[in-house]
């Protein structure tokens, strides 16, 4: 099925790490017919080292530039015509200049997951920077919420079916 938007042809999903950005993205691009972008994958084949990597090396702020650079190009695309999900990193929505600019251009989603059902997914992972710390980690949880709070819609996630969240996004009224 390949669904129009009433506006500009891009959705971009937003939420904490470990929420389902890339695995929901995935399946609701297929769904819609579209094309698929996961920001970290696009950052890690451009810069040739994985995101714990890059982090490490460049630290958050240089990071958050890399990241914004990689969001502007996928727009440019989406503007010249190629509709698209983008899956962006935990972090990327929390810049109150890149919450404007993807605002403008396009739909933001916001993938609500609980803490406990986030916290249990990232269990074990090494490839996650911002997760090393548990105390930070839950308290990064909490203060990125209003941030993500800023998207046009919220998503509830309830389950570990990606299937359900892509049925409530293509229920939104954007379509």
């Amino acid at each position: 099925m390949i669904l129009k938007l009433k506006r500009t042809p891009g959705l971009y999903l937003v939420g904490f790490m470990a929420s389902g950005k890339t695995t929901i993205g995935r399946r609701l691009a297929d769904e819609l017919g579209w094309d698929f972008a996961d920001l970290d994958e696009d950052i890690v084949a451009a810069q040739g080292a994985e995101i714990v990597e890059l982090f490490d090396s460049l630290g958050e702020e240089e990071f958050r530039k890399t990241e914004h650079a990689a969001i502007r190009k996928r727009v440019g695309q989406i503007e010249r015509g190629r509709p698209m999900v983008v899956a962006l990193g935990g972090g990327t929505f929390v810049s109150e200049v890149i919450q404007e600019f993807l605002i403008e251009n396009g739909i933001t989603i916001w993938l609500d997951c609980p803490f406990e059902r986030v916290s249990t997914r990232i269990q074990g992972s090494s490839h996650r920077p911002l997760a090393r710390d548990p105390e930070k980690f839950e308290r990064l949880y909490h203060a990125r919420r209003e941030a993500y709070g800023k998207a046009e819609y919220r998503i509830e996630i309830q389950s570990d079916d990606p299937a359900d969240v892509v049925a409530a996004i293509l229920k939104l009224p954007v379509f």
